[in-house]
């Protein structure tokens, strides 16, 4: 088999842990309370979803150790998947003292909670993560329901805003949340190919990540720039004279798409300009700002996030 990475090891421990099958939500919900309670770096970052806090990262590392051979994945009847461990791999004994002990007491505190008690504690724990949850009227009266709302108003903001962020050493995770509490209501990709070797910024499993949140996602792939032409970008005096044939050609032949990001703007108020690198110098989403920021009746400000 495969080795395993830690992340891996910490799920397989809590499905040797709890001796039993385990559902795909509750095992999310295990995994964020696991993380709030890390000291350092966390295990995962979580977003806000459908059913609670949700980690596409934790997700696809459940996938990759079904393709191992390591756990089971069944459909069940009610639209949830359900995991199963198929080898005593004794993951748990490969924890630091730390995660074993925090391991342990979730078991201990939460193991023989049925999923729907687990989902309703972690929403009355994290109010935040139950913003975008399609269930959380069944399971919160009316005071919880009102702290869910009043966590999903306090980043409302109908300023109108033209926003950009590289995704260049972010996870999924952080990226969405980023979005979430800035008000961002559409993720304009503007890369030419929306394929990325990152995991989750393809545009399958980004489009669906934002949808997920409500934000919608668009792909405008004409304000790309050809891969062949980023090539030997060695100095920032490279990267300027690039964006510069960029504006003469491409933004200039595409107009019309440019006119298409502003008419997107004017009637969602705060949209994002996707692309990778991190350093905004160093990415032709700013020029395509600059671009919108230059055309008449300008009547929003532009920010640049930061991770």
């Amino acid at each position: 088999m495969a080795a395993l990475t830690y992340k891996k090891k910490v799920i397989l421990a809590f499905m040797e842990k709890l001796g039993r099958s385990i559902s795909a939500k509750s095992l999310q919900k295990y995994l964020f309370i696991f993380s709030r309670m890390q000291i350092e770096d966390r295990i995962y970052d979580f977003v806000p979803y459908k059913y609670g806090c949700f980690s596409f990262q934790a997700n696809q590392d459940i996938v990759s150790l079904e393709k191992a051979g390591y756990i089971s994945i069944q459909d069940e009847p009610n639209s949830d998947k359900l995991y199963t461990l198929l080898h005593d791999v004794r993951a748990s004994s490969d924890l630091n003292i730390f995660d074993s002990k925090n391991l342990d007491d979730i078991v201990k505190l939460y193991g023989k909670m049925s999923q729907d008690e687990l989902i309703t504690y972690t929403y009355r724990r994290w109010p935040f993560t139950a913003i975008n949850s399609v269930i959380k009227e069944r399971l919160l009266s009316k005071d919880e329901l009102e702290k869910v709302e009043y966590q999903r108003s306090k980043y409302i903001d109908d300023t109108p805003m033209l926003f950009t962020m590289g995704y260049e050493g972010c996870t999924l995770e952080k990226y969405i949340h980023r979005l979430i509490t800035n008000d961002i209501r559409v993720l304009v990709d503007v890369r030419k190919n929306a394929f990325s070797m990152k995991y989750g910024f393809s545009k399958s499993i980004l489009e669906k990540a934002c949808k997920g949140v409500n934000i919608q996602y668009i792909h405008i792939p004409q304000l790309g720039i050809e891969s062949e032409k980023r090539k030997e970008l060695n100095t920032q005096l490279d990267y300027d004279i690039l964006f510069d044939d960029y504006e003469r050609t491409t933004l200039k032949n595409n107009w019309e798409y440019l006119l298409n990001v502003r008419s997107i703007l004017d009637e969602k108020h705060r949209i994002c300009l996707i692309c990778f690198e991190k350093n905004p110098k160093q990415c032709h989403r700013t020029r395509i700002a600059k671009a919108l920021m230059s055309l008449p009746d300008c009547k929003y400000d532009l920010e640049e996030l930061n991770l």
